[in-house]
């Protein structure tokens, strides 16, 4: 992790933070009438930086750590962290797409897993579960709390599923850095971890596998996979702790409204601020 402690932001820091954070969620929301049968992730990531860069944004994977792409893009048993490639997506498909993006100094980071066209309902459930624990943990996000309550929330939701929970790679915070601390496991013990503090920003990611826990590392030198070749799911959201609450700064709302979902999941966690 870049920084070594937290680091608190301002209201006035929180609103640049979405303005980039709500920049991934417009890129992602244009990405979701792309993805289909047939069309290959390279080509996503050629578009995706194409809207970053036309919208005054800088991609802000690129070259990170030197990874090569704007977007990370996980199919199927790839947990994250995958490289975009010429392969096509083929029908029951999932496809993770991690995007970050750079704006007046500030990070924003977030991620949500596609269906490509028709799943099987075992996947959908899955990603529900895994989006459920999104919120969940979420919601634990507040004044007195501390990490492993979002910990512990995560884990528990999803384990009662029967579902295996990522535990090499963790949330994180967000700001002037892509990943500060405090790290966000999701699993842990409640009442555990750094305690919740007016200020912080949070990018919350649950990885959740169909199968086992266990993952391994492709020979690429970045792609995160199952370990048992099961399907993985990721969602992340970009969260800041405002007078003891948790306040969403990225929204799935662009990937609802071009694939004609109805949701109200976000509704209890909206901060109206102003972002010119």
């Amino acid at each position: 992790m870049d920084s070594k402690k937290v680091v608190l932001k301002s209201l006035e820091e929180i609103a640049k933070i979405k303005k980039s954070a709500q920049l991934v969620s417009k890129t992602l929301g244009m990405l979701a009438k792309e993805i289909k049968p047939g069309v290959d992730t390279i080509y996503l990531d050629k578009i995706a930086e194409e809207f970053i860069r036309d919208h005054n944004g800088i991609p802000g994977f690129l070259g990170m750590y030197g990874f090569p792409n704007t977007l990370c893009v996980s199919t199927n048993h790839e947990v994250v962290h995958g490289i975009p490639n010429d392969e096509p997506l083929k029908e029951g498909d999932i496809v993770s797409i991690d995007c970050g993006v750079l704006m007046n100094d500030f990070y924003g980071d977030h991620a949500y897993t596609f269906e490509v066209g028709e799943v099987s309902n075992d996947i959908k459930k899955l990603l529900k579960t895994a989006k459920e624990s999104l919120y969940i943990g979420i919601d634990n996000f507040r004044d007195g709390n501390r990490v492993g309550d979002i910990s512990y929330s995560v884990q528990k939701h999803n384990e009662s599923k029967g579902y295996g929970v990522v535990k090499e790679l963790v949330g994180h915070g967000l700001g002037k850095s892509l990943h500060e601390k405090p790290e966000v496991p999701n699993f842990g013990k409640r009442g555990s971890g750094k305690k919740f503090i007016n200020g912080m920003v949070l990018a919350i990611e649950p990885m959740i596998n169909m199968g086992t826990d266990q993952v391994v590392h492709s020979s690429d030198g970045w792609t995160v996979e199952t370990k048992d070749g099961m399907p993985s799911a990721h969602y992340e959201h970009n969260i800041a702790l405002i007078n003891g609450a948790p306040k969403l700064l990225s929204t799935f709302d662009f990937i609802y409204d071009n694939l004609g979902i109805k949701s109200d999941e976000e509704k209890k966690f909206k901060w109206n601020a102003k972002i010119s």
